[in-house]
């Protein structure tokens, strides 16, 4: 498997690329700036190289764009553009967002709601010939990037391709501990995306970094 991480050189972008060499996948992180991806990819590896049998590369975002899927990681604010420069590389693709729009006041995660609902929704408005779906929103960074951390989380999947969810709950359970759950339409991710928001507000709040467990299912 041939993953590609734009924007993959933030704590989000890192951790995730690290857990899916561990699972023995080929990811290429990509940034806007080639060189500082290749470092931070090779720094990342280093400390956990005979657990990692995966191979992380680092280039600029088009070149992560060529992989078989890709997972957006930049910052919200950045998301739109990103993308759209990249339209023609990702058509046909899927293109996972585990983009958030928060803002911090005080000790508290605010969300901030998007013209379309959602990240996701206005990242699929601007590349209508790519498939995207929504994951990997709820995860601690700090334990993504950390292979002594185990992992026991629930990722909400959303997409209005099928195929498109399909794909991303197989690349989830690659991960060792995490659990993909169908959450339907992409009209979801407003939801998923604003309770990120919570989330990160509980972690600050009892210095934690919990993750999310749906009971019953």
């Amino acid at each position: 498997m041939d993953i590609g991480i734009l924007g993959g050189t933030g704590p989000a972008g890192r951790g995730l690329a690290l857990r899916l060499a561990a699972a023995g996948v080929t990811v290429t992180v990509g940034s806007r700036d080639a060189a500082r991806a290749q470092s931070v990819a090779g720094d990342l590896v280093r400390p956990w190289r005979e657990r990692v049998p995966g191979e992380v590369r680092g280039a600029g975002n088009e070149r992560a764009a060529a992989a078989g899927l890709v997972v957006l990681a930049t910052p919200w604010d950045s998301a739109v553009a990103t993308v759209t420069g990249l339209r023609d590389v990702l058509a046909g693709k899927v293109l996972v967002s585990m983009v958030n729009a928060l803002a911090k006041e005080g000790r508290e995660m605010l969300p901030l709601v998007p013209a379309r609902g959602s990240m996701a929704a206005a990242v699929q408005a601007a590349i209508p010939e790519t498939r995207v779906s929504a994951a990997f929103h709820h995860l601690p960074a700090r334990d993504m990037g950390d292979l002594d951390s185990a992992l026991a989380a629930d990722v909400l999947v959303c997409s209005d391709d099928a195929g498109a969810t399909s794909e991303t709950m197989s690349l989830v359970d690659r991960i060792e501990g995490l659990r993909p759950l169908d959450a339907g339409s992409l009209s979801q991710a407003l939801a998923i995306e604003a309770f990120t928001a919570v989330c990160v507000t509980l972690n600050i709040r009892h210095k934690a970094h919990s993750t999310l467990k749906m009971a019953g299912i």
